[in-house]
């Protein structure tokens, strides 16, 4: 899923919004990959080992061993790859890190003094994903490249959920944006080839941005050229298309304080490789039944939390919807939702335990005491997640919380940006987070497209003189390409209209791709993906929609609902209650070409064709016109992170399609018949009519008919 900025992980993720619960795509096998991958490596050295390791892949490596595992397969001691002596008792020595040229530089200085001290050891270098020339020079360079065994281990996609895969790199925004180094995009391009590997060709890519292009020129011209395995060469009949987004195309939501349980977590408590620091007694089993009225301080009471819990030592502890039977129901909930959740799974196992008074039967007694361990389990996820919201509540009320929020709202809506950017200046005077204060001036800098130049200098020097002049580099950061767009240096009067046009159209966005929702019950009914924001739309999700449900982005299905209750027929308002988008075939940007185009950085739309001896002389492309028989998966690719909200609202999306499948050969010459007359009719009664207001027109015209088919 892949995924965040400054929020969950800086990282590349992908996430799948289109599953069937009958069939779902099976991503678990990638972690066995992984666990096999690292024990062949360490089997490669006979004997027992010292395994020194580089901290940062110690989170991702948890995801997929356990020490045991290694202990197994002759891992005597472990030692943090860090600078100073190393004291090893074995004779093997493995390294595993990732090749960065300090680590090398580690690595290199304690071989050389423990030749100094005579010591004699075997060397193995394992870098993470895979070898590099610069390591083998920097080596050679420090005179200890024939000591060393150079090799790989090639650690891809970690699942992190049953939906959400994940490459981990914390730092692939800052190395692809700042750093100027691609090798984040090789090495994603060898995760979707695993990928593919596993369930086929990618019928379609659709992707937004340079580096997505570049990322999808990269993975095509790799299957063109070199070719995949056996199962690579088949189109895939589980997955549909790939739609790749680069973090630039939407910088906006990273930068917005997320709403959502899990969002609120990571922003204010840290999620880190699926872990949380929490409170130890949380974490201690409990055993005695709920309170019928539900948590003693829930979130919708606003007890503040107990001293004892926010200074209490804490633990990590894995967070995961495999361990937690609440966390699924939970994470994706906009927080202003999450205390009335609690109270009723509170209420609901008060009513389970009090069935323990009602069995008078040995058989009662023997199905009651079945059930206890799921009613325990429940409850200590109960115990643990409203302690959780106990430790966030007082967080969400602070002054500087909510004035964050309310810029970020009038911000959005273009409201009054004058005062907004004082607001901000006023914020970093009263010693506001330093993050909370940058995160708002790149938001106010996007969103009004750029700040005045005095305006900008002064609130820069304030910045430096409030939080200290080692924050330069960031702002030089932000200010240089290609970040420039999060906080340019103003233009001069006669500058080009090249760079007049770069600016990010975020007004003309907001309107056709329907961002800003004025609809006070959308957290309730959660009848679109703004529901994640309290009314705002990512426009990450926005995007994937325009090419797995356009009729999200055209219009909202709670207008559907309100409509069958207005008609008065109790049958048709319950059908429309659900506010359901409709599925429809993968066609690309289809309807949306204006749109994209309007966004900065280069439009992927590639088809994957296959010879026709492959799968049997049918064109790839009318092959994706319509789903299929069986329902698919479309896999998403953030390059460069995204955030728990924007998996949230892929899930949202993921729901809408469930179970909604193809109809084959006879569908497809019916639509394609359909479109083709709707077409040539429309544009011969209005010529003049944009295309994306005839396709819309044509979606719109298909569905009714199909209902009125049904009826």
């Amino acid at each position: 899923m892949a995924a965040a900025s400054t929020s969950s992980t800086a990282d590349d993720q992908t996430s799948r919004p289109s599953h069937d619960t009958d069939t779902p795509l099976d991503i678990s096998v990638l972690k066995e990959i992984a666990r096999k991958g690292l024990v062949d490596a360490l089997n490669a050295v006979n004997g027992a080992k010292t395994l020194v390791l580089d901290p940062s892949l110690a989170g991702p490596l948890g995801l997929v061993t356990e020490v045991s595992l290694l202990k197994h397969h002759g891992v005597d001691k472990m030692f943090w790859l860090e600078p100073g002596p190393l004291s090893a008792t074995t004779t093997n020595i493995v390294y595993l890190c990732r090749p960065m040229i300090k680590w090398i530089k580690i690595v290199a200085d304690q071989i050389k003094r423990h030749g100094r001290e005579s010591q004699k050891h075997n060397y193995t270098l394992l870098l993470v994903p895979r070898t590099s020339t610069l390591v083998s020079r920097i080596l050679e360079e420090e005179g200890v490249l024939g000591d060393v065994t150079i090799s790989s281990y090639n650690l891809q996609f970690i699942p992190l959920a049953e939906d959400v895969l994940s490459l981990e790199n914390d730092w692939a925004f800052k190395e692809i944006w700042v750093d100027g180094d691609e090798t984040v995009i090789f090495n994603s391009m060898q995760a979707l080839l695993s990928l593919q590997k596993l369930y086929g060709l990618f019928p379609r890519i659709v992707g937004k941005g340079d580096y997505a292009s570049k990322l999808a020129n990269l993975l095509t011209r790799y299957n063109q050229g070199q070719g995949t395995t056996a199962a690579g060469k088949v189109s895939s009949e589980k997955l549909d298309s790939l739609v790749i987004l680069d973090r630039r195309v939407d910088m906006i939501t990273p930068l917005l304080t997320q709403l959502t349980y899990a969002g609120l977590m990571d922003e204010l408590i840290g999620i880190t490789n699926s872990h949380m620091e929490i409170p130890i007694s949380l974490l201690n089993a409990s055993t005695a039944p709920p309170a019928a009225s539900g948590p003693s301080t829930s979130p919708s009471t606003g007890t503040s939390v107990p001293v004892s819990l926010s200074k209490e030592k804490k633990k990590k502890h894995h967070l995961t919807t495999a361990t937690d039977p609440l966390l699924s129901e939970l994470q994706d909930l906009n927080f202003s939702a999450v205390g009335k959740k609690l109270n009723s799974v509170a209420r609901r196992l008060d009513e389970d335990y009090k069935l323990r008074h009602q069995a008078t039967t040995v058989s009662q007694l023997r199905d009651f005491v079945g059930k206890l361990g799921g009613l325990q389990s429940e409850h200590q996820s109960l115990r643990l997640h409203t302690g959780l919201s106990e430790l966030l509540v007082p967080q969400t009320r602070t002054e500087e919380f909510n004035k964050s929020l309310e810029i970020q709202q009038n911000l959005l809506a273009s409201y009054d940006v004058n005062n907004q950017i004082s607001a901000i200046e006023d914020l970093i005077s009263q010693g506001a987070d330093m993050q909370v204060v940058v995160r708002l001036l790149c938001l106010a800098s996007i969103t009004a497209g750029g700040i005045k130049g005095k305006t900008l200098e002064n609130i820069k020097r304030e910045l430096l003189q409030a939080y200290g002049y080692n924050y330069l580099p960031l702002l030089l950061s932000l200010a240089a390409p290609p970040l420039a767009a999060l906080l340019p240096n103003p233009l001069p009067p006669t500058a080009p209209p090249a760079l007049t046009a770069s600016k990010y159209p975020f007004t003309a966005l907001r309107k056709s791709l329907r961002l800003l929702i004025e609809d006070n019950e959308i957290e309730e009914l959660e009848n679109d993906i703004s529901y994640v924001y309290s009314g705002w739309a990512p426009i990450s999700v926005r995007l994937v929609q325009c090419v797995a449900q356009k009729g999200g982005v055209l219009s909202n299905p709670a207008e559907k609902e309100k409509k069958g209750g207005e008609d008065g027929d109790s049958k048709k308002g319950k059908e429309h209650s659900v506010g359901r988008a409709q599925a429809h075939p993968i066609i690309g940007w289809k309807g949306f070409e204006d749109v994209v185009a309007s966004i900065p950085g280069e439009t992927v739309d590639l088809v994957q064709s296959l010879p026709s001896s492959v799968e049997g002389g049918v064109p790839a492309l009318s092959s994706l016109m319509l789903p299929r028989e069986q329902s698919t998966t479309t896999v998403v690719f953030f390059l460069g992170g995204c955030t728990y909200t924007e998996i949230a609202a892929l899930r949202w999306v993921g729901r809408q399609n469930k179970g909604q499948k193809g109809g084959g050969k006879k569908k497809l010459t019916e639509f394609n018949k359909f479109m083709q007359t709707e077409i040539a009719r429309l544009k011969e009664e209005n010529p003049d009519l944009p295309h994306k207001e005839r396709f819309k027109q044509v979606v719109d015209n298909w569905n009714k008919k199909k209902e009125k088919d049904k009826a």
